[in-house]
């Protein structure tokens, strides 16, 4: 039986929805009938075909047989994508196997949050998503595909990916993951070590030597950011091979699932990926975000998502299934362990049966594994070399990291929206002690992250305050994330004083302990009010009561104008190139998208 309220907030959705959503599975449905492969003509297919082994030319020129893009994130500077190096060829070999064929149809951009966080490249990343969607669809453009097959992990890959997928919402569609590393050194000793190094009582060549054995090997990094947050997403979704997200890379049992998605690809009738993807399923995945303490870079990527495929959600849906949904999980930076004990712990399959066995999660939704969500309660095993599915377990192996929904660790997801005259925000409270909830204090206003930790080590903010970072917005600046500010904080709130944060920036899947009202919309450049803030205007962050004002005269506040937009330097590091995303970006609530105007 599902659950009342959340049959009330789907239906509310699918209301919303309907025009948008009509209009997009008939564009869906229009473009099958046109152009083919087969429609082609024979210069154009020669050219399609002029690479491929003679062995295959003689079967793929009969157009008999089905053929599958892959696209590929893969590079080896980020350890999640360095895995993907040898899968177009695994994929192509068992295709053949199974009578269709593969091609590499193309590459994305794949970038790292967290080699950029903190200077000028992180100015692109948010909208490496877009380039990352215009690269699939330039990939897909050569009109021989029957479907295709995605390969990414991080952050903003994934989305990219699937927006880009939902362009193409006539093709059949599966996403293939790489896992995570192995473990290295706790989540917990990683982010003590930093804040050390911030406080100055440990050397550069000390943090170096801890965060190497925290990131030390091929896959995603093991705590539980926006990167392993896609990995749920996918799974919630119903685009991965159940249970595929979080087994490691260069294992058998890894490659035997990279073979699986090819077979299954050929030999089952998978739905056109903008028929699968359903309000049911959006909303699916908004509620395993919630009770696996996920991300908050999913307030916008999921909104971009499923405005890509014709589905309007907003924040009010976030806020209310995160009340409705228990926080069930406790991974870094929500606890402390990484996601390989999570897996270890029954991982998503006991979050999921858990969920449809409560009625909070839609078990009528359409999968690349055909119709239900039982599948995904579901873990693989190789036995005698050959891939065999089994149950997972119902019951958490560590209640420290996994539990049930009769004793889950919140009765909601974490994730709120804050409310006031100051705007719109995002706090995620799943890792925020009850005490450091609602923060009263003066503002100071901060122009960059540079000035904030430069007054910082000058210990100038050993003090109760809330630090305010305007103009960090999708069309100021490319919305970049701020978790550099997070230690220095941290280390402020360990002191005894009361801090937050409150931006129309982002803060990172990595949000933590210390109160952020994050993503502010409208965004300062976007007449919104956090640039009307000044120094010692006392503010009040209620994350409790989801409440983001400023205590200031109701005319005056009205009266006063925002700072002024100190244009920042544009030119550098290929920020100049992405002029034009900054110009069109829609505000956060809808997406941050640079194409979200099509997206109506």
């Amino acid at each position: 039986m599902i659950n009342k309220q959340l049959e009330q907030i789907t239906k509310n959705i699918i209301e919303r929805s309907k025009p948008t959503r009509e209009a997009y599975l008939e564009r869906i449905t229009n473009h099958k009938g046109k152009i083919q492969r087969k429609d082609l003509g024979c210069a154009n297919l020669a050219h399609a075909y002029a690479s491929i082994p003679n062995y295959m030319k003689e079967k793929i020129k009969e157009n008999k047989e089905s053929n599958f893009a892959i696209i590929s994130a893969y590079n080896d500077m980020l350890s999640a994508h360095q895995p993907f190096k040898n899968y177009p060829d695994i994929l192509k070999q068992e295709l053949f196997k199974n009578r269709a064929f593969g091609q590499l149809a193309g590459g994305t951009p794949a970038m790292c949050d967290g080699i950029t966080q903190g200077y000028e490249g992180m100015e692109l990343s948010l909208f490496s998503r877009d380039v990352i969607a215009m690269s699939v669809a330039i990939a897909l453009s050569h009109n021989v595909f029957d479907g295709a097959f995605y390969l990414g992990v991080c952050d903003k890959i994934v989305p990219g990916l699937l927006i880009g997928a939902l362009s193409f919402g006539h093709l059949p569609s599966i996403f293939i993951p790489s896992g995570p590393m192995t473990s290295g050194i706790s989540n917990d000793e990683k982010s003590k070590m930093r804040q050390l190094f911030a406080a100055g009582e440990i050397s550069r060549d000390k943090l170096l030597e801890s965060e190497m054995k925290s990131y030390h090997d091929v896959g995603t990094c093991t705590f539980y950011g926006t990167a392993n947050s896609n990995q749920m997403l996918m799974e919630f979704m119903g685009l991965h091979l159940p249970n595929s997200a979080f087994i490691n890379p260069n294992t058998p049992l890894r490659e035997a699932l990279v073979k699986q998605a090819a077979a299954h690809m050929a030999q089952h009738q998978v739905k056109p990926i903008g028929e699968l993807l359903s309000e049911k399923n959006i909303i699916n995945a908004i509620i395993g975000l919630m009770a696996t303490g996920g991300s908050t870079n999913h307030t916008i990527h999921l909104v971009a998502i499923a405005r890509a495929a014709g589905i309007i959600i907003n924040w009010d849906d976030f806020d209310a299934l995160s009340s409705i949904t228990p926080l069930l999980a406790r991974v870094y930076p929500n606890g402390k362990a990484d996601v390989n004990q999570f897996q270890a712990a029954g991982g998503l399959a006991f979050i999921i049966n858990e969920l449809l066995e409560n009625g909070l999660l839609y078990e009528d939704v359409e999968t690349i594994m055909g119709r239900g969500m039982r599948d995904y309660t579901k873990e693989p095993f190789l036995i005698n070399g050959k891939l065999h599915y089994q149950e997972g377990t119902k019951t958490s192996q560590e209640e420290s990291i996994l539990r049930s929904i009769k004793n889950p660790f919140s009765q909601d997801g974490g994730v709120k929206i804050l409310r006031g005259n100051i705007g719109r925000a995002v706090i995620k409270t799943s890792a925020i002690k009850e005490e450091h909830q609602i923060i009263q204090a003066p503002a100071i206003v901060f122009h960059s992250q540079q000035e904030f930790l430069q007054r910082f080590q000058n210990k100038e903010l050993q003090k109760d305050f809330i630090a305010v970072l305007p103009y960090q917005g999708a069309r100021a600046n490319g919305m970049p994330e701020l978790h550099k500010l997070t230690p220095s904080l941290g280390v402020l709130q360990d002191q005894g004083f009361k801090v937050a944060l409150i931006t129309d920036g982002r803060m990172s899947g990595a949000s933590g302990k210390v109160p952020a009202a994050i993503h502010i919309s409208p965004e300062a450049l976007l007449n919104g009010n956090i640039a009307k803030i000044q120094d010692g205007d006392m503010l009040i962050l209620d994350a409790k009561n989801g409440r983001l004002e400023a205590l200031i005269d109701e005319q005056e506040w009205k009266n006063r104008k925002p700072s002024k937009f100190d244009k920042k330097e544009t030119f550098g590091y290929g920020r100049e190139l992405f002029a034009g995303f900054r110009e069109q970006s829609s505000n956060a609530e809808t997406g941050a998208m640079s194409f979200g105007g099509y997206f109506k």
